[in-house]
């Protein structure tokens, strides 16, 4: 059922939302959250229906925000609302409303927004495209204990990571880390299945793709090895290699679909890693609403520390090369200290650690000596 209403305001949104539930039957509000979707009219449809797939695993009322450019200067001295009530099947399992802003009031879509919001239910807000560089400080942004954007659709994604990080605030989060997930997921059972340590790391994928590079700091933040970041033909994210102790360790996705996990001493298994719609993204995001602190770490570690090799000390132990060189994608040429789960016995002599990136304590060499080697895993 749809519902048009030209020059309105808050008060008769809400009350063709009562007179829909009403029309159709289902006078029960069973909906959990509150989803702002601010975009453009070019957007605007494909973000909806992305939504709308979300909202049978999510219950949610979605409010479209669509800020309509004013050509001319009376028209930008007048307000004027325009909103598109939809219930039942076109909605998907929740309630959708469209509204779009003309004039002086597309600055203010905070107070529009305001009164149509679910009661005692969280606020999710997402930005398709054209996000602001400090989500937390958007008047919309504000409402929201959740704030989604999407660094794939930047003009410019691997310099948008680090404006993210920067204005980094709990409950920020990106479409891109979300992308991740199954790769990050499967690189930690594929250590979890070894006992030995990562030397090394490639990460191969499309040049200027932000999820590559959010998985490649994710690795040298978690693991504290060398990250070299590959460029290929994609499509997105093709590979990772990690050189370890015990042999190299293989995630291969050449066409977007099924992976090839290869272990030194184990037959190589193939494994489903397709690449998700826009829909499963949002559906996965909705899933938990609490500060994603693991992605925090990883946006922090920072783009410009990629690729960077620590110096090691000569008499190292598992030395391959000398200190400070690059490691070869084809083998680990310079050893790396445990991944962040092992024991902080096992590290090296201060003087080796004090040049790491990221730095850790250091512990003496006799404790060294003494502590068995923890494996490596991923968290």
């Amino acid at each position: 059922m749809k519902i048009d209403l030209t020059d309105t305001t808050a008060g008769e949104i809400n009350k063709a939302l009562v007179q829909g539930r009403r029309a159709i039957g289902t006078p029960a509000v069973g909906m959990v959250l509150t989803l702002v979707i601010v975009t453009d009219e070019e957007n605007a449809y494909d973000a909806l229906k992305a939504a709308n797939d979300a909202s049978r695993e999510h219950p949610s009322r979605t409010l479209v925000v669509i800020k309509r450019i004013s050509r001319t200067p009376r028209d930008r001295t007048s307000s004027r609302l325009d909103a598109e009530v939809r219930v039942g099947a076109e909605a998907g399992t929740g309630e959708t409303v469209i509204l779009r802003l003309y004039g002086e009031v597309s600055q203010h879509a905070d107070s529009v927004v305001l009164p149509l919001l679910l009661p005692d239910a969280p606020v999710v807000v997402w930005w398709p495209v054209n996000a602001p560089l400090d989500p937390a400080k958007d008047p919309l942004g504000a409402l929201a204990q959740r704030r989604v954007t999407d660094t794939y659709a930047a003009e410019e994604p691997v310099r948008e990571l680090t404006a993210r990080a920067d204005a980094y605030t709990p409950g920020d989060t990106d479409l891109s880390w979300t992308r991740i997930t199954p790769w990050r997921s499967m690189l930690a059972a594929a250590l979890d299945q070894v006992d030995c340590r990562v030397q090394a790391v490639e990460v191969e994928g499309e040049a200027f793709n932000p999820s590559c590079e959010l998985l490649a700091m994710w690795l040298a933040d978690r693991l504290d090895v060398p990250v070299r970041r590959s460029p290929s033909a994609g499509p997105g994210l093709t590979g990772v290699r990690m050189d370890t102790t015990c042999g190299p360790i293989t995630l291969d996705r050449a066409d977007g679909s099924l992976a090839t996990l290869s272990i030194k001493g184990q037959p190589a298994r193939a494994v489903a890693l397709k690449r998700r719609d826009t829909a499963e993204l949002i559906a996965e995001e909705l899933r938990r609403l609490d500060p994603d602190d693991t992605y925090a770490s990883a946006l922090r570690y920072g783009v410009d520390r990629l690729n960077a090799v620590p110096e090691q000390e000569a008499s190292a132990p598992d030395s391959g090369s000398d200190s400070g060189s690059a490691p070869d994608s084809g083998s680990a040429s310079t050893p790396a200290s445990d991944s962040a789960s092992a024991s902080p016995d096992g590290a090296q002599p201060a003087s080796a650690e004090a040049a790491k990136a990221p730095a850790k304590k250091a512990t003496s060499s006799r404790a060294a000596k003494k502590a068995p080697s923890r494996k490596a895993s991923a968290k």
